[in-house]
């Protein structure tokens, strides 16, 4: 694909497990480097894909991709971001794009088509109902669940933001004023991604939460799969009460 885009006039894409990203890592290394416009639609991004079982589950590719200097990383939380995230890597002209897709089903959050709310990387994508006093960013297919935290944590009477993190490549590229507003200081800051947590202190500070995976997969069907791994909103949820106190 890099030869594609090096000789011009197409836009190439291809596409493959996003656990196989290390079979082509060096393809997407010279991509960055060379600074062109080439996209990897990565799917299966998560212990999601269920039974193909750890050797196929990518625990730490989705952060050993974001730290490949001028490479954009977008994961979608469903298909009005998936849509944006298309048309944004569509428009980078000196660097290549990676899409990390589910293999699962995901719901719907956006209706909303006039603007692409992705553009500046993470995004607001639910307001406190109550006083804020979290702030829950996921990512991709932890979206929803962070969704789901929100409603349990809004009728224990605190109030919690939801923030889809599509880049973090982009979300760096915006103004610090705005960045303040997305992750306010007086706010316990919870991420949560079916990968590594790894690297994410850098948006919840030390002391904020941070759910994940850090260690390889198993075998066995999704839902079996996000409850052993602690990624379900039941699990979760006490754990942020916990640290608020309450």
């Amino acid at each position: 694909m890099n030869g594609m885009a090096l000789h011009g006039g197409v836009v190439p894409y291809g596409g493959t497990f996003l656990v196989f990203a290390d079979y082509c890592r060096a393809a997407i290394r010279l991509s960055a480097l060379q600074q062109q416009r080439v996209v990897y639609v990565m799917t299966h991004d998560s212990i999601g894909l269920g039974e193909d079982g750890p050797t196929h589950q990518p625990i730490e590719h989705l952060q050993s991709l974001r730290a490949m200097p001028n490479l954009l990383v977008l994961r979608p939380a469903d298909a009005v971001e998936t849509a944006e995230c298309w048309a944004l890597a569509l428009a980078q002209e000196s660097r290549p794009s990676l899409l990390a897709l589910t293999r699962q089903n995901l719901p719907p959050l956006r209706h909303d088509v006039t603007e692409n709310l992705c553009l500046k990387g993470g995004y607001r994508l639910r307001d406190a109902a109550a006083a804020r006093k979290v702030v829950l960013v996921g990512t991709g297919s932890e979206v929803s669940l962070a969704m789901e935290i929100a409603d349990k944590l809004e009728a224990a009477g605190h109030g919690a933001d939801v923030i889809s993190m599509v880049s973090t490549e982009l979300f760096d590229e915006q103004t610090a004023a705005y960045q303040a507003d997305i992750l306010p200081d007086d706010a316990l800051i919870v991420s949560i991604e079916a990968g590594t947590t790894f690297g994410w202190e850098r948006y919840t500070g030390r002391h904020g939460l941070r759910f994940g995976i850090d260690s390889f997969g198993a075998s066995a069907p999704i839902e079996d799969l996000f409850k052993h791994f602690g990624l379900t909103a039941d699990a979760i949820t006490p754990q942020i009460l916990a640290r608020l106190g309450a």
